[in-house]
């Protein structure tokens, strides 16, 4: 199994020292060559990312002794991994600065008008954006007159329910008045009628 991993390795170095050389190569060419070399490094580095997958598998397969070894070297394979993609990337980008730069040429007073474009944007911008902070805090203040409101509500609520105890608790009080008011009237009522 090792022998395996070993060919995978093999196949990584030799595919990965093409990429890089390519990769170098990108940003001097024009046209038609560049963009199929740019295709080309593409489908290496699919490649590469298929051989790092197979070289996982092989590592899962070999004895837990061993393993750590293997772990690592992998470990270090797919960080070699993450800069060539990196390096393409900025190359990539090089070429699509060319492409740009061509497409749209380098005329001073095109430039002026789109600096005088870019400047009224962001002006603009800033100004939406102090409009947008300003309804921020119109919104946070709001929301603080809202709190405020709702523990006056919470508080007034509490009042009301202490109020409308107390009163039941006077007509209770005045019920009982009136129920013994009227047991005393029937006993002076009865006491008139005896004397």
């Amino acid at each position: 199994m090792s022998s395996d991993f070993e060919a995978y390795e093999q196949d990584f170095g030799t595919i990965t020292a093409e990429i890089t050389n390519k990769i170098g190569r990108i940003p001097k060419l024009s046209g038609e060559e560049k963009t199929q070399l740019v295709l080309n490094v593409d489908k290496q580095l699919e490649e590469v990312r298929e051989l790092l997958e197979q070289m996982d598998l092989e590592v899962r397969e070999i004895p837990i002794q061993s393993r750590a070894m293997y772990n690592s070297r992998l470990k270090s394979y797919k960080q070699e991994m993450e800069k060539l993609e990196k390096d393409f990337k900025r190359s990539r980008i090089a070429y699509s600065d060319e492409v740009r730069n061509e497409l749209l040429g380098d005329d001073a007073g095109s430039s002026e008008s789109q600096r005088a474009h870019l400047l009224d944007n962001t002006e603009k911008l800033e100004r939406s954006s102090r409009r947008l902070e300003a309804g921020y805090q119109i919104a946070v203040e709001t929301e603080q007159v809202g709190q405020e409101i709702l523990a006056n509500l919470h508080s007034d609520r509490e009042k009301i329910q202490r109020a409308r105890e107390r009163v039941r608790s006077y007509d209770c009080q005045v019920f009982l008045c009136m129920y013994y008011c009227r047991i005393y009237n029937k006993q002076q009522q009865q006491q008139t009628l005896f004397i």
